[in-house]
């Protein structure tokens, strides 16, 4: 049962691995972003579950996961029809 209950940690340190090694494509950060935000609602989630608690936060949490993959899909859009690729490094050069 500690293994279930503590497998968010390792989701979570996955997305914050994948966030560091994969920076080179937006698309790769929003889904290391969102793999990391998944880790945090697994791990209160289960926490809540545990303790017997009601349920209600975790909900708010996960419309605001959505909120924020929605977010990040239109900055992405924005993005690609701007600048016309998705890979940040080219973003800091036009930058002024």
């Amino acid at each position: 049962m500690f293994c279930v209950l503590n497998i968010w940690i390792y989701i979570s340190m996955a997305g914050i691995v994948s966030l560091i090694l994969n920076y080179n494509h937006l698309l790769n950060s929003l889904l290391s972003l969102e793999f990391i935000s998944l880790g945090l609602f697994m791990g209160l989630f289960l926490s809540f579950l545990y303790l017997g608690v009601e349920n209600y936060f975790s909900l708010y949490l996960l419309v605001l996961m959505v909120s924020e993959g929605v977010l990040g899909l239109v900055l992405l859009v924005v993005v690609i029809f701007s600048y016309s690729s998705d890979y940040l490094k080219s973003l800091d050069v036009l930058m002024c």
